[in-house]
């Protein structure tokens, strides 16, 4: 499967979950480096940290893809 492919394939509700929360750390993540004020230098290494797990998070939960046939067809084998 392609990329492309997986990319228009419905995301389990799990998986859809976790991208928006990836999606607001990583927004999260963005403001507080993007603040016109200055800082704590911990402050924005965590901010830094936030960014790149939240998008992370989100670039694997939206990778990720539901496949009831192949689900099945995996079952039918075990049984």
């Amino acid at each position: 499967m392609k990329l492309k492919e997986r990319y228009k394939k419905p995301t389990p509700p799990f998986f859809r979950k976790l991208r928006n929360i990836g999606i607001a750390l990583a927004t999260a993540g963005g403001v507080i480096i993007a603040a016109p004020i200055s800082l704590p230098a911990a402050v924005v290494t965590v901010a830094t940290y936030l960014t790149v797990a939240g998008t992370v998070a989100t670039a694997v939960s939206q990778a990720v893809v539901s496949d009831k046939k192949k689900e099945k067809d995996l079952d039918s084998k075990i049984d």
